[in-house]
């Protein structure tokens, strides 16, 4: 019985443009707003544990709760653009994330489904090359054998 196909959902060329499309647009809309951090800037910079974001959490409860004890140091307009760019940021990031997960999945189910269709291709080029189906079936069938050790 021949192999049956894993996944057989498959994207029109017209989907992918429109796919690309809004990825672009997409990345017009963040691009401005996003940087690239060098390895310097990134072990400077570092990340905040839970415990910290906690603390950052409580400066803004107590910013937006009792604005009264706020320190004159800090620019709390620019505290909570930063506040609500991370959250966004982070909401943004996560979405993506699954995004690249699904898209990552579904690309190993289709390159299942090559490759278990190319063993099947395999094993009949190796029949016909060894029941006589000609030279073809034999160049073919050497050219295969490369990937096989």
């Amino acid at each position: 019985m021949a192999y049956q196909d894993v996944i057989q959902k498959h994207l029109t060329q017209a989907e992918l443009d429109a796919i690309n499309t809004k990825m672009d647009e997409l990345w017009a809309l963040i691009n401005p707003k996003v940087v690239n951090l060098t390895e310097q800037e990134n072990e400077r910079y570092g990340t905040i544990n839970e415990k910290n974001k906690g603390f950052v959490n409580k400066a803004n409860d107590y910013n937006n709760n009792q604005p009264g004890l706020n320190s004159p140091d800090v620019d709390w307009v620019e505290y909570k653009a930063d506040y609500f760019d991370r959250s966004a940021h982070e909401s943004i990031e996560l979405r993506l994330t699954g995004f690249a997960r699904a898209c990552n999945e579904t690309k190993r189910a289709h390159d299942y489904d090559n490759y278990q269709n190319a063993l099947l291709d395999k094993d009949y080029t190796d029949y016909k090359a060894k029941t006589g189906g000609g030279v073809l079936y034999e160049t073919k069938a050497a050219e295969y054998k490369q990937f096989f050790t």
